[in-house]
């Protein structure tokens, strides 16, 4: 049987009711295959998939994508090795989130720990920090970040003026979406 080809995203599945997501069957990935937007997979009753999203895009756990046909799949995020960073103080925390920031580590932040994929490296400088690294198995949801437009929903404009006297504009209007919609048939071979 050949694959069904996988087209279309529904962030949060926006718009499905309840119930008709839950019959949906799930694709259950873990964020090394959530974060491509082309792959080939298999649902939970074992039909094969070939998922193909505009670049860009970045799946979700809670998403729904509709197949061709129009069935639907809900995603789901597996659960998978990872490093959870923990700290007696709050500050303590927002400074390793800075370190991993500026390693531009998919890091995934929730009220008491940060989430993020093994490495050794990165574990050991968070300890020489004073902070508890634990290994774990749990579904990561790194954050999304200010210029992606494929699971934030917005878009980023640049268009303000500043009147610095410093010798140049800052006006500069564009966007950073790197997942702007694209219209049915264009680029998926139909």
């Amino acid at each position: 049987m050949d694959a069904l080809l996988v087209d279309k995203l529904l962030p949060a599945a926006r718009g499905l009711a309840g119930a008709l997501l839950a019959r949906a069957p799930t694709l259950t990935l873990d964020w090394q295959q959530r974060s491509r937007s082309r792959f080939g997979a298999s649902d939970d009753e074992g039909r094969a998939l070939a998922v193909v999203l505009p670049r860009g895009s970045v799946l979700r756990g809670g998403d729904a994508l509709v197949a061709v046909d129009g069935t639907l799949r809900r995603v789901v995020a597996a659960a998978q090795p990872v490093l959870q960073v923990r700290a007696q103080a709050p500050f303590a925390l927002l400074r390793a989130a800075y370190h991993l920031g500026n390693r531009h580590v998919p890091l995934e932040l929730q009220p008491a720990l940060l989430q993020f994929e093994p490495d050794p490296v990165l574990a050991d400088m968070l300890r020489r920090m004073g902070l508890r690294v634990d290994e774990a198995c749990a579904a990561f949801e790194p954050e999304a970040g200010a210029y992606d437009g494929a699971t934030s929903g917005h878009g980023h404009g640049h268009g303000h003026g500043h009147g610095h006297g410093h010798g140049h504009d800052h006006d500069h209007d564009h966007d950073h979406d790197r997942a702007a919609p694209v219209p049915d048939g264009v680029g998926d071979g139909r």
